[in-house]
């Protein structure tokens, strides 16, 4: 049966870059920049949804749980970007939070659209990391309808992990087999049907909204800084230090102090110098703080 796209947000034509071919290279950037800048707004509408979906991962990372991305060509390689980051970003292992890409990680380089239209093919894929009902699994799919999504999302319910769905259209398919749907209706692409561009910007963003705030709700921000980072190269090594020097007002010789005895860790070594406390007792307040650096400050008595 053929599929009947055009009744899909994503593949409306957008009246408004109907003449886009016939433009100068300024007016071609300014039509795409000017639909490009409704995509915020639109995903500002979903902040609730997103909120309630943050609320219940943290909860199931918190007893042991991970979050899955699935997804098909650029949602799919979003999803992958996503998790990524996460390691070097607020060092955490990498296996918290996995981006799983229909096709593979070849997919991520080179298209393998026949990969997306297998129901069965997501559930294998997650089936490899033992999924559980602790997991959260959140398929991407801006046309709302991909089987590789919905296959996945499915059998992830059937093992009873937590679903999100991130969608660019109204009543997509993948919302009804989601716990917690988000759908950013983006509306018609500046090139009818290129999905890269707002519907992908919306995924991007809210991704980066959903990693993130688990990650603050987790613990890795102190203040509005990535205080969980992995000094894993000289970049991040100076960036460790100069969180240690920021945040505590100490000079640099005494940053490298702390550093080198907190053993390469910002977090124990902002609670050292803030509670003048040793390695061993910052480290064990900041386990009964469930790793929040003010919780940390104030189970030794210090006020924040």
């Amino acid at each position: 049966m053929m599929i009947d796209l055009i009744k899909l947000d994503t593949e409306k034509n957008n009246h408004r870059t109907i003449d886009i071919d016939a433009v100068s290279t300024e007016e071609i950037l300014r039509k795409i920049n000017n639909e490009d800048k409704t995509v915020a707004s639109i995903v500002e509408e979903s902040i609730g949804d997103i909120s309630n979906l943050v609320e219940q991962i943290v909860t199931r990372m918190k007893v042991g749980g991970r979050l899955f991305y699935i997804g098909a060509g650029t949602s799919g390689r979003l999803g992958v970007l996503d998790a990524a980051e996460c390691p070097p970003t607020y060092g955490v292992d990498k296996g918290l939070v996995v981006g799983v890409m229909a096709g593979g990680d070849n997919a991520m380089f080179t298209a393998q659209e026949g990969a997306e239209d297998s129901l069965e093919l997501a559930a294998k894929d997650l089936a490899y990391y033992h999924l559980s009902e602790k997991d959260t699994v959140i398929g991407l799919a801006a046309s709302g309808r991909t089987p590789y999504v919905l296959g996945g999302l499915r059998y992830a319910r059937q093992v009873g992990a937590l679903t999100g769905t991130i969608s660019c259209v109204k009543n997509a398919e993948i919302s009804e087999v989601a716990d917690y749907p988000i759908e950013a209706v983006t509306g018609a692409e500046a090139i009818m049907g290129s999905t890269r561009m707002k519907a992908g910007t919306a995924q991007k963003l809210i991704l980066n909204m959903i990693s993130t705030s688990v990650m603050i709700k987790l613990g890795k921000v102190y203040q509005n800084y990535m205080v969980d980072v992995k000094p894993t190269n000289k970049k991040l090594v100076v960036r460790s230090k100069n969180m240690i020097r920021t945040l505590t007002g100490v000079d640099e010789e005494r940053a490298e102090q702390l550093y080198e005895a907190s053993g390469h860790n910002v977090k124990k070594a902002l609670v050292m110098e803030i509670m003048n406390v040793d390695k061993e007792t910052a480290e064990g307040a900041l386990i009964n703080g469930d790793g929040h650096i003010k919780r940390a400050i104030q189970y030794l008595g210090g006020d924040v």
